[in-house]
């Protein structure tokens, strides 16, 4: 399967790079606007067929005007349901289960899972994504394209080269850096932590520094800016640079926000009112974000480049909604903040995994419903190089597939090519437990194939037997009714997939913390497990 995707995507990409050089056509800029654990829910804009109670909170007019000029899709994934795994899948284009960074990564050399009480997690790339010439921007440099890095960066450990977005194939790198969440978001605590925490007690400058304090915005420091506003408006000046230096630029603006620590954003913060100190908080962060890709379109227009501009909107996992969150529509504050999608950030289900994803540009066509393609982020590495006319690395596997052919037929000869392919399979790998609790907040690994998906928990609960989970994701995508025991024919037969995708991959297993030998998995043993 993985060799057929594979090829798929060198036939897209042939085709891209020989249209490219017929047409002697200049590539599009792009501009990747990776948010941070923003949910699918988590706009005005719906995602899915109608809107939700939660799209009907939120205020995102910037996004809507962009999903009006192009396509939401309604089956987008992240790699991963917590940030360094889904951010290092888009730059090298290969999924966590092959590259082993199955984890958020912080110092170097060091296993920040959380402990399992029945399970030891696996070894596992815990300094993260490294320097590589394949990597993507380093791909898009090396053709001619001005690379700049905004915001969060996060695949690399603190210490490690990985952490330096400068040595990972961008020319200009604004407030990136190792940690994954702003000490704070405002200017006048210098985005600092220990600011931030002793607020009154210390002024900004003396304040103890920290792993989490955002680097290299001194010039917004003492001022009321808030922190993707000040990344925004360097983004917007980066921009500028490379539209008068006559070059096509890749734009990779990660804003901080709507990671916490939830505080509220002042412009925004008294425009919802009737909800919680900290929903309302949470809302004026989202409308932040939003201001800022109003900006960074406000600039490409004024520039006379937004017509040449492919933008592509989407967030690096499931929103936040085990901890730290106020209360959702239905009045709990846990776990139903992407409904009707289930639990949320850290979870395999559909919540932890499915984000918002719009895309907008030259040869792409405003679409009114949403796009039921399944797609995942690790698609964005060769989609994007095949929009630049690159081939992919010769010899490199790819997990992802070249999307230009379901985002519009101008751009390949086969339509719809990608939508069309009912045996795609998505993996999904995490044999980790992320901090808090909640619904399938666990080790796990998992599959989406077609409209179905089975997740496999890798604890089995003393039952000494797989615990597997399926469900019908084009009736039900909230998860509320699993089919194993009544469709045992499709679990059986995505198990072996599964098995043999993980096989394919490499991908490592936890152990028993009792030592009593391997977990049951589906089918014979794979490889890399301890």
């Amino acid at each position: 399967m993985i060799r057929f995707l594979a090829a798929l995507a060198t036939i897209c990409l042939s085709t891209a790079c020989a249209r490219a050089s017929c047409e002697g056509g200049r590539p599009p800029n792009i501009i990747l606007f990776l948010v941070d654990d923003m949910g699918q829910q988590d706009a005005s804009v719906p995602m899915l067929d109608r809107a939700s109670l939660l799209n009907q909170r939120f205020r995102t007019p910037h996004l809507a005007r962009l999903a009006s000029r192009g396509v939401r899709f309604s089956n987008a994934y992240s790699a991963a349901p917590v940030c360094t795994p889904s951010r290092t899948s888009i730059l090298c284009g290969q999924s966590p289960a092959r590259t082993h960074i199955t984890y958020w990564t912080l110092a170097r050399d060091t296993d920040t899972s959380a402990r399992h009480e029945h399970l030891v997690q696996p070894r596992w790339e815990v300094n993260g994504l490294q320097p590589s010439p394949d990597l993507l921007p380093e791909l898009l440099r090396k053709s001619g394209y001005r690379t700049i890095h905004a915001g969060k960066a996060h695949w690399g450990a603190a210490g490690t080269d990985g952490a330096d977005p400068l040595a990972m194939g961008f020319d200009v790198n604004i407030a990136g850096h190792a940690a994954g969440a702003p000490g704070s978001y405002l200017g006048r605590d210098h985005f600092k932590d220990s600011a931030r925490k002793q607020r009154g007690k210390l002024p900004p400058e003396e304040a103890p520094p920290s792993v989490w304090d955002v680097p290299g915005l001194g010039r917004w420091h003492g001022t009321d800016t808030w922190l993707d506003d000040a990344i925004a408006r360097e983004a917007s000046d980066a921009i500028g640079s490379a539209v008068r230096e006559d070059k096509p630029f890749f734009l990779a603006f990660c804003p901080y926000g709507v990671h916490a620590p939830i505080m509220p954003d002042p412009r925004f913060a008294d425009d919802y009112p009737g909800l919680d100190d900290t929903e309302r908080a949470y809302a004026s962060m989202v409308a932040a974000v939003d201001d800022a890709l109003g900006q960074l379109v406000a600039r490409c227009e004024a520039l006379g480049v937004l017509d040449s501009t492919v933008i592509v909107f989407t967030s690096d996992n499931g929103g936040l909604s085990a901890h730290a969150r106020g209360a959702a529509p239905d009045g709990e504050k846990h776990h139903t903040h992407n409904a009707p999608l289930r639990s949320g950030k850290g979870s395999a289900y559909e919540g932890g995994i499915r984000v918002p994803f719009v895309a907008a540009g030259p040869g792409i066509p405003a679409r009114s419903t949403p796009d039921p393609t399944p797609l995942v982020g690790t698609d964005l590495y060769p989609t994007f190089l095949a929009l630049a006319g690159i081939r992919a690395p010769a010899g490199r596997v790819l997990d992802g597939v070249d999307l230009s052919p379901v985002l519009s037929p101008v751009l390949s000869p086969v339509p719809g090519a990608v939508g069309a392919m009912p045996d795609r399979t998505i993996l999904f790998h995490q044999p980790h437990k992320w901090g808090p609790d909640g619904p399938g907040i666990e080790p796990f690994s998992a599959i989406r194939r077609g409209d179905w998906k089975l997740i496999w928990f890798h604890d089995d609960l003393g039952l000494g037997a797989p615990r597997l989970e399926l469900y019908d994701l084009a009736h039900d995508p909230g998860e509320t009714k699993d089919c194993a025991s009544t469709h045992p024919e499709r679990r059986e037969q995505l198990a072996r997939i599964l098995r043999a995708a993980l096989e394919e991959a490499h991908a490592q297993l936890p152990g028993r913390r009792d030592g009593t030998g391997p977990i049951p998995i589906p089918g014979a043993a794979i490889a890399g497990s301890p």
